[in-house]
């Protein structure tokens, strides 16, 4: 393969614009490169996540997503260009029958705590519900395919379950909402 990247300080954005990778130049505040910049976030925290004690079958899936959000970021920067396909969602949709088929129901909301691989998988969770604002906002504005869209929405809820699979790694459990309402209610 060659060398894609051979000067990474080109100064050319200087001015306050990016290069896409079709050639054309826009804004670095234009909602595409928003979009962009989320889904990159999102992939450095899951590398983040990734630093942590995890399941095999877990990290396996995630670094499964890691290049799956690179080539989300590579369909954002051609507008018009499709390199997540409608399989990468479908992998998504059955990780998430697995692991929640692992998971006793919920019957009370959580707060995103517990274990530090639990909590990180937290904060990938509200970064993809951040990247996915965004991606709907682009796709509001300009012509967009809807796997973008899925993916990062079937994504964070994938996150949150993985955030209940590794609180119960160790023996632990979900950290739950003490909701003051609902405990007066069951006094009642």
């Amino acid at each position: 393969m060659a060398n894609r990247l051979s000067q990474i300080a080109t100064r050319t954005g200087d001015n306050g614009t990016t290069g896409l990778g079709d050639n054309t130049r826009v804004s670095k505040d234009s909602l595409r490169v928003h979009a962009m910049g989320d889904v990159d976030e999102l992939n450095s925290h899951i590398g983040v996540l990734l630093c942590e004690e995890l399941p095999a079958g877990v990290r396996e899936l995630l670094v499964e997503v890691q290049h799956q959000l690179f080539n989300l970021g590579g369909e954002l920067s051609i507008p018009g260009f499709e390199l997540l396909k409608p399989e990468a969602v479908a992998l998504l949709d059955d990780a998430l029958a697995e692991h929640n088929a692992t998971l006793p129901r919920l019957a009370e909301f959580i707060l995103p705590a517990g274990s530090r691989a639990a909590s990180l998988a937290h904060v990938c969770r509200t970064v993809a519900r951040r990247a996915e604002r965004a991606v709907v906002a682009l796709g509001a504005a300009e012509p967009l395919k809807e796997a973008p869209r899925q993916y990062l929405n079937r994504l964070s809820d994938l996150l949150f379950v993985l955030s209940r699979v590794l609180n119960r790694m160790n023996g632990g459990d979900d950290v739950y909402w003490k909701s003051e309402r609902m405990a007066r209610a069951a006094t009642e």
